[in-house]
């Protein structure tokens, strides 16, 4: 067998370097199934804004009464009147429960919450809570739906005769 020359022995280590080298610089490559990928999905639903709008024509009317010593005038949400204590209705007298129309979804829930209020007349002053004829309710496939609110409102005694007015919040959300 003859003998390699120095030249043969410079190239073997040549080659054998550069089989190192490019070994060593050569990415990994992670062997079939030890990964896997997939696609997800992603929706979103845009839905119509609520709005509550008061009817222009409707007011929680408490009606004509006197006072005597107190008590209450009850309006229910479907504009039935009635009173407690020392407060007598006016013959003739009219009360009402207030509404209001809701527009939005289609066919989608939402609750309903409404306020306390106070009525007055100068420096006389009378306050009132709020009954709506619902604490829910769901716009119709046409996306519209409609409430009444009625209400309690306490009278006292020694209060100015005359035409008293205020105001009360209602508010509707999608659950």
């Amino acid at each position: 067998m003859p003998v390699p020359s120095i030249g043969d022995l410079v190239m073997k280590k040549i080659l054998l370097s550069t089989v190192i080298a490019l070994s060593v610089c050569a990415p990994a490559y992670a062997a079939s199934g030890n990964s896997s990928t997939a696609t997800g999905s992603a929706t979103a639903l845009v839905v119509a804004p609520i709005v509550l709008t008061h009817t222009s024509t409707a007011s929680l009317n408490f009606g004509s009464f006197t006072t005597g010593t107190g008590g209450s005038v009850v309006v229910t949400s479907a504009g039935a009147g009635s009173v407690t204590g020392d407060v007598g209705l006016v013959p003739g007298s009219t009360n009402a429960a207030d509404a209001f129309t809701v527009t939005g979804d289609n066919s989608r829930n939402f609750s309903i919450a409404t306020t306390s209020g106070t009525i007055t007349n100068g420096a006389s002053s009378m306050g009132f809570t709020t009954t709506p004829s619902a604490a829910a309710g769901t716009t119709t496939s046409s996306g519209t739906a409609a409430f009444t609110v009625g209400g309690t409102l306490t009278v006292g005694t020694g209060l100015a005769t005359g035409t008293y007015t205020g105001s009360y919040s209602a508010t509707v959300a999608y659950d």
